[in-house]
C-alpha cells in the first residue's frame, strides 16, 4: 500500500504514518504561513480633505502644471514668509501633488529644513500646511523622496500625543507612508520610540485614530526584519490588545478601523514569535467569534459593501494561528462549532466573487478537523459534507482544500467514512478520479483508500457507480503514482469481478 502524504489522516499503521503526517503537516503549514507572509500589502495613502478654503485658487493649484522655475519662486514665497506664507504653503502643498514637483522641491537648497522648521514652528496654521506638504512628499514611490522626509519624523511621532485627532491622523498616516518599504525611515522611527508613541495613541477614542494607527503597524510589520526588530518590540508594548479590541465593526463608523487592525492581527500570526502570545490573549476566539458573526451576516445578505476586506485577514490570522500554535494550544478558545457552519457559508458566498477568500475559508476549516475528532465530528453532525460535495467541481485550489477537509474526517477511522459514504461522497470521487489536476486525483484517490477500506459495501457501491471503469483507466496514465494507486485499489479493495 501507498503511504498517504498528501492530506493530514493516518495510514493503516497508526503510530507511525500518524507521526509522518504531522511532520507533513507542519512542513505543510510553514509553507502556507511564509506566502501568507510574503503577499505584502504594502501600500501608501493620502488624507483627502474634507474642507477648501479658497476653492477657486485650490482648483487652480491642482490643475496647474508647473515649471522648475515657477516651483522655485513658489518656494521662495514661503522661505521669506510675511503674509502670504500661509497661502503659498497651501498652494505648495497642492503642487507636490506631481512626482516631478516632489523632486524639484526636495532638490532645491534648504527646502526641507525650511518645511520641517515650518512644521515644528510656533504657528499652528504653517504649521499644519507643512505637516500637509510633508504627507504630499511622503506619498511617493521614489526611495530619495522618503529619505528627504527623515528630518520631519521626529516631530511627527511627537505630535502623536496632541490633542486634534485630525492633525494626529495626518502624522500618523504621514508616518505609515514614509514606513512603506523603506528601511532607512523605519529603523530610524523605531530608534525614535514610534511603536511606543502608537500604543499610546491607539487608546484614544477616535476610530479615526485607530485606523490610522493600525495603518502605520501593518506597514511597520511588512519589514523583512520584522520578526527580530519590529514584532517583540509590539508585542512587549501592549499594543496587541488593543489590536483585537478594535475588531469589532462600528454601526456608525464603519469597518475601516477594524479591517487595519485585522491585517495586524495576521502579519503577527505569520510569526513565530507572535502567535503564541496572541494565543495566550485570546485572539483565536475574538476572531472565530467575529467570523461566525459575519458568516451570519452574509447567510442572511446583511451585509456592507467590502465585508470581504475584514474578513479576509481574520481567516488568515485563523488559519496561521491553528496552523502555527496547533489545536491543543488553541482548543478552549474553540467552543462554538458554528464556526465550521460559518466557514463554510463564506466559501459558498465568495466562490465567484473572490475564489481566493473562499480557499481561504476552506484552509481554515482544514485546520480546525486536521487531527480532530471533536471538529470532523461537527462537519458530519452539522450536515456540512453535502454543501463541501457541492464544492468539488470547483478549481483554483477550491476543490483540493475540500478533498482535504474530507480526508481529515475520513481519518478519524470507520465510523466517520461510513458517514461520509451516505451523505454521497462516493458519486463525488468518481467524478473527481476524471478530472485533469493530477493533485485532485491523487487525493481523490486517498479518500477513496480509506472510505473502501471502512467496509465491503463501499467497494460494491463504488462498483455499481462505474467507479472501477475510471480506476481501470488510470492504469494508463503516464505518471507513476497515480498507476500504481489505482493498480492497488483495484487488486485489495474491489471484488475481483469488477476487474473482469
Amino acid at each position: 500500500m501507498w503511504r498517504l502524504n498528501a492530506v493530514r489522516h493516518k495510514a493503516r499503521d497508526r503510530n507511525t504514518a500518524g507521526e509522518e503526517f504531522r511532520l507533513k503537516r507542519r512542513e505543510q503549514e510553514r509553507e502556507f504561513r511564509q506566502a501568507r507572509k510574503d503577499q505584502q500589502l504594502v501600500s501608501k495613502r493620502l488624507i483627502e480633505e474634507d474642507e477648501e478654503e479658497d476653492e477657486g485658487s485650490m482648483d487652480t493649484a491642482d490643475s496647474k502644471l508647473w515649471n522648475d522655475q515657477e516651483l522655485v519662486e513658489l518656494f521662495q514665497g514661503v522661505q521669506h514668509g510675511g503674509e502670504k506664507r500661509t497661502s503659498n504653503l497651501r498652494t505648495l502643498r497642492k503642487a507636490l501633488r506631481s512626482p516631478e514637483a516632489q523632486l524639484v522641491v526636495i532638490g532645491l537648497e534648504n527646502s526641507m529644513q525650511v518645511l520641517v522648521g515650518l512644521l515644528s514652528g510656533s504657528s499652528a496654521q504653517c504649521q499644519l500646511e507643512a505637516t500637509h506638504c510633508v504627507h504630499q512628499l511622503s506619498s511617493s514611490t521614489c526611495a530619495r523622496v522618503g529619505a528627504a522626509c527623515l528630518p520631519a519624523t521626529p516631530y511627527l511621532i511627537t505630535y502623536l500625543s496632541g490633542q486634534n485627532a485630525k492633525f494626529t491622523e495626518l502624522c500618523l498616516y504621514t508616518l505609515g507612508n514614509l514606513c512603506a518599504g523603506n528601511m532607512a525611515v523605519r529603523d530610524k522611527v523605531l530608534a525614535q520610540g514610534i511603536i511606543p508613541a502608537l500604543a499610546v495613541c491607539i487608546q484614544r477614542p477616535n476610530l479615526a485614530v485607530v485606523e490610522a494607527v493600525g495603518f502605520v503597524v501593518a506597514q511597520l510589520l511588512q519589514a523583512k526584519d520584522a520578526s527580530e526588530k519590529i514584532i517583540p518590540l509590539v508585542m512587549s508594548s501592549g499594543l496587541t490588545l488593543h489590536l483585537l479590541a478594535a475588531l469589532q465593526p462600528h454601526p456608525e463608523y464603519g469597518m475601516g478601523a477594524a479591517i487595519e487592525c485585522a491585517w495586524c492581527l495576521h502579519y503577527l500570526a505569520c510569526c513565530d514569535k507572535g502567535f503564541e502570545a496572541l494565543i495566550s490573549q485570546g485572539a483565536v476566539s475574538q476572531c472565530s467569534s467575529l467570523l461566525i458573526t459575519l458568516g451570519g451576516a452574509v447567510a442572511t445578505g446583511n451585509t456592507e459593501e467590502g465585508i470581504e476586506l475584514l474578513i479576509w485577514p481574520l481567516l488568515r490570522c485563523v488559519g496561521n494561528l491553528l496552523a502555527g500554535g496547533a489545536l491543543e494550544c488553541c482548543g478552549s478558545q474553540l467552543t462554538d462549532s458554528r464556526l465550521l457552519a460559518a466557514l463554510c457559508i463564506l466559501a459558498q458566498a465568495f466562490l465567484q466573487p473572490h475564489p481566493g477568500l473562499a480557499r481561504e475559508s476552506l484552509w481554515a476549516l482544514n485546520n480546525l478537523t486536521a487531527d480532530s475528532s471533536v471538529f470532523s465530528s461537527a462537519v458530519l453532525y452539522l450536515s456540512l459534507v453535502p454543501s463541501l460535495i457541492q464544492l468539488l467541481p470547483f478549481s483554483k485550489g477550491i476543490n483540493t482544500m475540500v478533498l482535504q477537509v474530507l480526508a481529515n474526517v475520513a481519518y478519524q477511522g470507520t465510523e466517520y467514512c461510513v458517514q461520509l459514504i451516505h451523505s454521497g461522497l462516493l458519486p463525488a470521487l468518481c467524478s473527481t478520479l476524471k478530472m485533469a489536476d493530477p493533485a485532485v486525483v491523487t487525493l481523490s484517490l486517498e479518500v477513496l483508500c480509506l472510505l473502501l477500506a471502512s467496509s465491503s459495501q463501499a467497494a460494491v457501491k463504488f462498483v455499481e457507480l462505474g467507479g472501477s471503469v475510471a480506476l481501470e483507466a488510470m492504469r494508463y496514465n503516464s505518471q507513476d503514482e497515480l498507476r500504481l494507486r489505482a493498480s492497488y485499489l483495484l487488486e485489495h479493495h474491489l471484488p475481483a469481478s469488477s476487474q473482469s
